[in-house]
C-alpha cells in the first residue's frame, strides 16, 4: 500500500511540473510564441531605467531580460532576436536585425542584464561583437555599425512617463488603445525610420536657413498670394499719384506771369524751328 502511494505521489509531482515551470517562464522571463506571434515581457509596473552613460539608450538594471528604451520605443533582445514595442510591457513585435537601429546595437555588453553564453569572453565597454556573430552578409549590410562621431551623439529621446499611471489591471493591451493614450501625452517625433513606422508618426520636420534679403528696403510690403480684390485692381490700374518734384521734366507748363510759375523746359526740339541765335540776329537786322 505504501508503494502504490509513493509511486502515485511521483506521478503527480511529474504532471505538475512542467505547468509550474511554464508559470516561472511567463513571470520572469520573455513568453515564447509561435513564430509570427507577438511575445512580451512581464513587467507588472513601469520599469526602472537608468541612463547607459555615453549613449542616447536607457536600460533597466533590474529587469531579468535585456530591456531597453530608444527612441520611442522599448526594445527587448532574446534568444538572438529583438522585439520592440511602444508600451513597457508589450505587445512586442519582431524586428529584423537589419533594421535594429545602430545605437541599439552599439549598446555595451555590460548593460545586458541576461546575456547569453556566446557573450563570454567580449569586452565589458565594447558593444557585442554582432558582425562575428550575425556573418559577413549582416556586416557588410551595415557597414561602420560600431563606429561613430561620438561627440555627435544625439539627446536621449523623453521616457514616456505618462505610462506609470497604467500598471497592473490598468495596462491597455489593445494597441490602438494604446496610440490613442499616447496621443494625448506625448509628442516626441522619432529620428528613427523604424521607430516612426512602429509608432505611426510623422517623419521630423527640418528647419532651413532664412535666406538674407538681397534688396535694400527691408520695409518692402510682403509679396501678395492668390487673387487681387475688385478694389485692388483699380487701384493698380490707376496712374501713379505721386508729387512732382521742381526738376521733374513731366511737369506741364504753368500759365505765364502767375506767381510762382516756371515754364519747364521743352523736352525735346520742335521740328522746323530755328535755333535762338539766328532768331535773335535777325531781330537785329
Amino acid at each position: 500500500m505504501n508503494t502504490s502511494l509513493r509511486t502515485l505521489g511521483i506521478a503527480l509531482a511529474l504532471s505538475i511540473l512542467p505547468a509550474t515551470a511554464l508559470h516561472a517562464q511567463v513571470s520572469v522571463g520573455i513568453q515564447i510564441g509561435l513564430p509570427g506571434v507577438q511575445i512580451g515581457v512581464n513587467m507588472p509596473s513601469y520599469p526602472t531605467l537608468v541612463a547607459v552613460p555615453g549613449y542616447p539608450v536607457y536600460y533597466d538594471p533590474q529587469a531579468s531580460a535585456n530591456y531597453f528604451f530608444y527612441d520611442g520605443l522599448y526594445w527587448v533582445y532574446t534568444d538572438d532576436n529583438w522585439y520592440a514595442s511602444s508600451w513597457y510591457n508589450g505587445p512586442w513585435e519582431l524586428t529584423s536585425r537589419d533594421y535594429v537601429p545602430l545605437f541599439v546595437l552599439r549598446i555595451p555588453v555590460r548593460y545586458y542584464r541576461h546575456p547569453p553564453s556566446y557573450f563570454s569572453g567580449w569586452r565589458a565597454d565594447a558593444p557585442p561583437r554582432w558582425d562575428e556573430h550575425w556573418g559577413r552578409d549582416w556586416a557588410q549590410r551595415r557597414p561602420g555599425w560600431d563606429r561613430w562621431d561620438r561627440r555627435k551623439t544625439p539627446a536621449a529621446a523623453p521616457l514616456p512617463r505618462y505610462q506609470q499611471k497604467y500598471p497592473g489591471d490598468r495596462y491597455p493591451h489593445a494597441v490602438e488603445q494604446q496610440r490613442t493614450i499616447r496621443s494625448e501625452h506625448d509628442r516626441y517625433v522619432p529620428r528613427e525610420a523604424v521607430s516612426r513606422q512602429h509608432l505611426k508618426a510623422p517623419a521630423p520636420v527640418l528647419q532651413r536657413r532664412a535666406e538674407p534679403d538681397a534688396r535694400p528696403d527691408s520695409r518692402r510690403e510682403p509679396a501678395r498670394i492668390g487673387p487681387r480684390s475688385d478694389n485692388e485692381r483699380r487701384s493698380n490700374d490707376r496712374p501713379s499719384q505721386r508729387q512732382p518734384s521742381k526738376n521733374d521734366r513731366s511737369v506741364q507748363a504753368c500759365e505765364p506771369g502767375s506767381p510762382g510759375c516756371r515754364a519747364a523746359p521743352p523736352s525735346r526740339k520742335e521740328p522746323g524751328r530755328k535755333p535762338k541765335d539766328d532768331e535773335h540776329n535777325r531781330g537785329r537786322n
